[in-house]
This record gives structure tokens, C-alpha cells and sequence, in this order.
């Protein structure tokens, strides 16, 4: 029986060290930004959105409000984590700011860091999105991410989906992943 408490003891002790470890790597990285910090960030977003999604702009001008992540960072040592501040735009104009914060288990090393545009496609949505205290994607509302060939006009596309996001790293837009467990909070600037 000793044997098998000091093992566990260790054990434990091994894996708060590495949590505190971890959590010291990621809120060295992660700090509070001011509005304006925000606000620069966010507008190369989305410029960086509409020169990269054919289309882009005229899209964004359907849309009844956009919410603008410029860094997401996710590190992971088997637990995971993600955190990110950006703006919520109505009518070109920042009304809300806000974070994006998810949690993941399973096998994972390592760190990147993502842009998440979300794009809220009629006003019903983005009046549900707005009154909500904390917005968790899959649980409160349904972001689908919009996937399309190379080259070809978003605007060809039929999105009948009342939002819809997209994500980007420093390598271009990324397919095949969800916003499933993200939860996005007001912030107070």
C-alpha cells in the first residue's frame, strides 16, 4: 500500500507541476489587450479577410454583424487550452468586445495561434448572440464553417446557415475544423 500511495503522490505532484508549468508558458503569452490594441488588430483581420476570400468584401456587407478574433492561442500538453480577444462589428463600427476561450483533452503537444472571423448572416442571430452572458458555439447556436473550392467567389455560394465563420492561420484558411465548445464572452473596455 505505501508503494502505491507514494507512486500516486509523485504521480500527482508530476502532473501539478506541469500544469503549473503549462499555465505559466500560456498566461506569459496571453495578456489583456487594450480597445485600441483590439481595434488594429481587427481591421487587419479583416483586411487580410478580404483579400484572401474572393469576394470577401461584398460578403461582409451582407452580413447584419462580424465578430473579429485576430489571435487565438491554443497550447496543448495532452490538456489543451485557447484564449483570444477581439470585437464584435455592426455596420462596420465596434459595438461589443469579447474573448473566445475552449478547453480540449486528448492527445496534443505543442502551440498555434488562429484568426476566427464569425459572420452573422441575418439580425435574429446576431439579437440572440448579443443577449446571451456567455455564447457557447454548438450549445447556444450553430456556427457552420463555410468551405468552397480555391479561387471561387464566396458570394456563389448559397449560405443559408445563420452564421458562419472562418479560420484562419498564418498559412491561409483552414478547412475541417469546428468552433464546437468555444464559449465567447463581453469583455468590459
Amino acid at each position: 500500500m505505501q508503494i502505491i500511495g507514494r507512486t500516486s503522490g509523485k504521480a500527482g505532484a508530476w502532473c501539478v507541476s506541469l500544469m503549473l508549468v503549462f499555465g505559466l508558458a500560456i498566461s506569459g503569452s496571453v495578456h489583456a489587450k487594450s480597445a485600441t490594441e483590439i481595434e488594429i488588430e481587427v481591421g487587419e483581420t479583416l483586411k487580410e479577410f478580404k483579400q484572401k476570400i474572393k469576394g470577401g468584401a461584398e460578403f461582409l456587407k451582407r452580413a447584419s454583424g462580424v465578430l473579429v478574433f485576430p489571435t487565438v492561442l491554443k497550447a496543448g500538453f495532452v490538456l489543451g487550452g485557447e484564449y483570444g480577444e477581439g470585437a464584435l462589428r455592426v455596420g462596420g463600427k465596434t459595438v461589443d468586445y469579447y474573448s473566445t476561450a475552449a478547453a480540449s483533452l486528448g492527445f496534443q503537444v505543442g502551440a498555434q495561434a488562429k484568426s476566427i472571423v464569425v459572420v452573422f448572416m441575418n439580425s435574429e442571430a446576431l439579437a440572440n448572440f448579443r443577449s446571451s452572458e456567455g455564447w457557447k458555439a454548438g450549445v447556444d447556436g450553430s456556427v457552420a464553417l463555410v468551405e468552397w473550392g480555391v479561387g471561387e467567389d464566396i458570394n456563389t455560394i448559397d449560405i443559408k446557415d445563420p452564421i458562419v465563420g472562418f479560420v484562419f492561420s498564418n498559412k491561409g484558411l483552414m478547412f475541417n475544423l469546428n468552433l464546437e465548445g468555444s464559449k465567447f464572452t463581453k469583455l468590459e473596455k
